[in-house]
């Protein structure tokens, strides 16, 4: 058996999230199909971290074990063939040792999230971004950004149905930009150990009530110290999410 480590990008449009799910298409289920379709046996395929239906990635990280050996270029190459028409696509291919998890072995996540902050309605960015007509303060959303950075306990921002052990969370990073290629583009980058589900979501959904003015920035302060998921902001769309890459 040689074990494999991939970079993987995907367009999160067509899938029900990464995880496998028996009536639904999923990343993993696509990526799965193809390697069988590579070796003519099923090969479980483990992810740094599972994505919501609709989300993208840039980096994603999986690893499989095959049952003999392949240059890892091979591996990269047939996968990606197999892969075809769907857009998944593997970037990077490893060799690695039986010791190393794509999640287990992770030391920290990043993530993205896009804001098209326009009047007209998106086109070529529908799905990929959030269209928001109403025109955002940058500037208040990333000073109350600044508040959600450190150790707390992130219930406010926590989906009701996490399964998490605990809501405690360290948020290392968490900014609010205008893209320097677009003036209409919003940015917020990301960074975390791990994260809690739908957190950079509802973060964001809630920095965009800041952003609207009908928030100030203390008040995301104060809804993260309630613990309280009705306390924040709604959950923003998953069009926007973007899985960065993963350090190990």
């Amino acid at each position: 058996m040689q074990r494999y480590k991939c970079t993987v990008e995907y367009d999160g449009r067509p899938y029900h999230g990464w995880q496998y799910q028996d009536e639904v298409i999923s990343v993993q289920k696509v990526f799965e199909i193809a390697i069988e379709k590579f070796v003519g046996e099923f090969v479980r395929v483990y992810v740094s971290g599972r994505t919501d239906a609709g989300v993208h990635a840039l980096g994603q990280v999986v690893h499989f074990d095959l049952p003999k050996y392949y240059p890892a270029d091979a591996v990269m190459n047939a996968i990606n063939h197999h892969l075809k028409p769907d857009p998944v696509a593997i970037t990077s291919c490893e060799e690695v040792t039986e010791d190393f998890h794509a999640r287990f072995s992770s030391k920290k996540r990043y993530y993205m999230y896009r804001i098209i902050n326009r009047r007209a309605p998106l086109t070529i960015e529908a799905g990929l971004a959030w269209g928001i007509y109403k025109p955002l303060d940058v500037d208040a959303m990333n000073e109350a950004a600044q508040h959600l950075i450190g150790t707390f306990d992130f219930t406010t921002f926590r989906a009701t149905e996490c399964q998490a052990k605990s809501p405690i969370k360290t948020l290392e990073k968490l900014e609010v930009v205008r893209s320097k290629d677009n003036p209409l583009e919003i940015r917020v980058y990301t960074e975390s150990r791990s994260f809690l589900h739908h957190q950079v979501r509802n973060m964001v959904g809630t920095l965009v009530l800041v952003g609207k003015g009908n928030w100030k920035p203390i008040d995301v302060k104060t809804a993260l110290e309630a613990a309280d998921r009705r306390a924040g902001g709604p959950t923003a769309p998953a069009d926007g999410l973007y899985f960065v890459k993963v350090d190990y």
